[in-house]
């Protein structure tokens, strides 16, 4: 079992910036695929980011198109977490933002992820 906690959601206005945390206990989730989703309300959770290992110790990162460019996934695996940079924040972006960990790569749905976090709401104000 992985269990996650995302941290560092919060409240910001229109072009600004937070940085969200996902903290991973139970496993080493450093060969794990980890993903970002984000759920608004009355909406269906939607894929934001995802990072998957390849061999060589290098990862492969994807992005949703409505944040390409502005949101960067990354990991820091001496602290068995993963991040999620976001930068230029739109009102748009308000969510509830989950973490997750599986074992597809590359994964971009919800059903091809095993364990997730509680998750962190994010608000952007114009």
């Amino acid at each position: 079992q992985v269990q996650l906690v995302e941290s560092g959601g919060g409240w910001v206005q229109a072009g600004g910036s937070l940085r969200l945390s996902c903290a991973a206990s139970g496993r080493t989730v450093s060969s794990y695929t980890m993903g970002w989703f984000r759920q608004a309300p009355g909406k269906e959770r939607e894929f934001v980011a995802t990072t998957t290992w390849r061999r060589g110790n290098t990862y492969y990162a994807d992005y949703a198109d409505s944040v390409n460019g502005r949101f960067t996934i990354y990991r820091d695996n001496a602290k068995n977490s993963v991040y999620l940079q976001m930068n230029s924040l739109k009102p748009e972006d308000t969510a509830v933002y989950y973490c997750a960990a599986g074992t597809v790569s590359s994964a971009i749905t919800t059903l091809q992820y095993d364990f997730w976090g509680q998750g962190t709401q994010v608000t952007v104000s114009s």
